[in-house]
């Protein structure tokens, strides 16, 4: 696992992995040896001239340069044993071991395009969903964000935790679809609820602000099915109860001393339909205790499948998790993604976000 994602870095890029600084140095050992092994006869030495192109991978254009001289020289030189290259066969590798040097040299520039590229794309998508902070006003937090799409950081789904003149409030959702194609629609929701976390004073009127900028952006976009589920928290200020709003969102699990219960609130409509405006939600209320832990997910943990297709039963592990686990929070979140990819070998193919918080005078993650 860890050597296919090595070579999966340097293919996109990245530096190349320790072993591979060190394999055409190796393999010019080798034959080395094995031409000093073998009757005078055989000759080996010729098979040293696919080695600078090699090198060209591993090394800049100097260590290119470098390598390619010492196969001519162990070519060139009869003395040492290892080659007989004589005039054209000569020229021959020394016209690849020149165009490795060049081939080095442009393979460092792209490099270091791409690692350009690659850092502001990066400082782009966390500006858009950065890490949960550990602490937001008296809440305590830990997330955990995979996204589908290989080599992205963000992708359709989300999470924030956010204080305002209200309390604390908490965003878990996902987007229609996943990937780089709905990280629009990330960052217009995520951006809509940090303005209702400073102006509204309700989870009704924030889930109604919500459902307006998706369908403000399907219009402009002449897109009729654009739509999210979300779940929507609030901690009000000095008092040990949670408010919930769900929009066709997975519940939200209480941990209460090694149990494991759905917070209960009653299912809405999706965002973006244009039904909160019509219907107010219900706001469901459930009182806190000290130590209480909320685990908000969503459906890229419970509807991820096992090798015969069985749903993962998030409920039904946490328990057992809980129990091998540290009392910190971010220890929870990679114990459910480490469970997740075992259950799925390998991991699933959705976009996965994981959010636990803990209720002020918690006494966990102190």
């Amino acid at each position: 696992m860890r050597r296919g994602r090595e070579q999966a870095g340097w293919l996109r890029g990245e530096p190349p992995p320790r072993w591979a600084r060190f394999a055409p140095a190796v393999a010019l050992a080798v034959l080395v040896a094995a031409q000093a092994l073998t009757p005078g006869n055989v000759e080996l030495g010729f098979f040293l001239a696919g080695l600078p192109p090699v090198a060209a991978f591993s090394y800049g254009a100097t260590g290119t340069a470098f390598f390619a001289a010492l196969v001519l020289a162990l070519l060139g030189l009869p003395g040492l044993g290892v080659g007989h290259a004589r005039g054209t066969d000569l020229a021959t590798v020394a016209a690849i071991g020149l165009l490795s040097v060049v081939i080095a040299w442009v393979r460092k520039r792209r490099d270091a395009q791409l690692v350009s590229v690659r850092t502001v794309a990066e400082a782009a998508q966390l500006a858009v969903l950065p890490p949960a902070p550990p602490e937001v006003g008296p809440v305590r937090c830990a997330g955990l964000y995979r996204a589908a799409q290989h080599g992205t950081l963000v992708g359709g789904d989300l999470y924030d935790v956010r204080a305002g003149p209200h309390g604390v409030r908490a965003l878990v959702g996902d987007v229609q679809g996943h990937g780089l194609a709905a990280v629009a629609t990330v960052a217009a929701l995520l951006g809509a609820f940090r303005e209702s976390v400073l102006d509204d004073t309700g989870l009704a009127a924030a889930a109604a602000r919500l459902d307006r900028r998706l369908r403000t952006d399907a219009e402009n976009a002449s897109d009729t099915e654009l739509f999210a589920t979300a779940l929507l928290l609030e901690f009000p200020p000095a008092l040990d109860l949670v408010r919930i709003v769900s929009c066709g969102h997975p519940p939200a699990l209480l941990l209460r001393h090694g149990s494991v219960t759905e917070l209960a609130a009653e299912p809405g409509p999706p965002l973006g339909l244009g039904l909160w405006d019509l219907d107010p939600p219900h706001i469901g209320v459930t009182a806190l205790r000290p130590g209480d832990r909320l685990l908000l997910y969503t459906d890229g943990v419970t509807e991820a499948r096992d090798a015969i297709g069985a749903f993962y039963p998030l409920a039904d592990r946490v328990p057992a998790l809980l129990a091998g686990t540290p009392a910190d929070l971010a220890g929870l979140t990679e114990a459910v993604w480490r469970d997740l990819v075992r259950f799925t070998d390998g991991g699933p193919r959705d976009d996965v976000a994981l959010l636990v918080l803990a209720v002020p005078g918690a006494a966990t993650g102190r």
